[in-house]
């Protein structure tokens, strides 16, 4: 049985609030990661029944509640969000969308189309990047835009490179009708044999999720200073991701792409450099 305090240990692609930002930025993003992990922890870990995981977040969906009337939250982990919302004038509404697409993933197994993916995409992952905005006191709207782009993208790229391991939890991110149009069944995704039909879905998946990814990388260049170039390591992360993907032809089964050791100065350079280029040369890292 999954409890609310248990520690759960992630590999993490795409490590927000790192030591490249300014350090008055980390302790708010950590109350932020923290309090998401731990709701998204009550949809994925242990063995709890789906109502107990529902019941779980309709608690934290509560605990915004008390946040919005000006109550104290009952818990420690709300009591420090209460405190960096009112900071940072954080809309509520980005949290519970979150929790929204947590208690979808509990009920939720199949998707029929990508406009069904990029739904859960905009409440899964976008609120993320928005919330990391307000934080950093810039929300002007073609930023925001620019940042639900690459948070989408960051989400399905973790969608591809995690196939094997969502099966192992009967969930299917890629969308139903286009492994249909790939030629592709369930049966052969369970198969845990990576085909040439099934290359060529991730091959199609990943290059529009890359296009996604550049299209919201002048965010990166307009950001001032560290926080920029934050968002640029965050980018060059994914963006090698999708590159480490093609590399074993989209193997996920037998060998799925991390960013290790020697990853990491290769991006942080191709991230420092790319800041001093135009908005309009996306950063590239493969």
């Amino acid at each position: 049985m999954f409890t609310p305090d248990q520690t759960v240990q992630h590999y993490e692609n795409f490590p927000v609030g790192s030591f490249l930002l300014p350090k008055a930025f980390r302790k708010p993003i950590a109350v932020v990661y923290h309090v998401a992990r731990y709701a998204d922890d009550l949809a994925d870990e242990g063995d709890a029944l789906a109502q107990d995981r529902i019941a779980a977040l309709n608690e934290c969906s509560a605990e915004l509640q008390r946040i919005e009337l000006g109550q104290t939250p009952l818990t420690a982990r709300f009591q420090a969000l209460s405190a960096v919302v009112a900071q940072y004038q954080i809309p509520l509404q980005l949290f519970e969308d979150l929790f929204s697409a947590f208690r979808q993933d509990v009920v939720k197994t199949r998707y029929q189309n990508f406009g069904e993916v990029i739904d859960y995409c905009r409440r899964s992952a976008n609120p993320v990047g928005r919330i990391l905005l307000h934080i950093f006191g810039f929300t002007d709207a073609k930023m925001l835009a620019q940042s639900d782009g690459i948070c989408t993208a960051l989400q399905l790229i973790n969608f591809w490179q995690d196939v094997a391991i969502d099966l192992k939890k009967d969930r299917i991110y890629l969308p139903q009708d286009e492994l249909a149009k790939f030629g592709l069944t369930e049966a052969m995704l369970f198969a845990g044999q990576t085909s040439p039909a099934f290359a060529r879905l991730l091959a199609y998946q990943c290059d529009r999720s890359r296009k996604m990814l550049r299209a919201g990388s002048p965010l990166g260049v307009a950001l001032p200073g560290r926080i920029g170039l934050e968002i640029r390591t965050i980018v060059l992360s994914a963006d090698r991701i999708i590159s480490k993907l093609k590399a074993v032809n989209y193997d996920v089964y037998t060998a799925r792409p991390t960013l290790g050791s020697l990853d990491w100065p290769i991006i942080l350079y191709q991230a420092i450099k790319a800041g001093f280029v135009k908005p309009s040369a996306p950063p590239t890292c493969h």
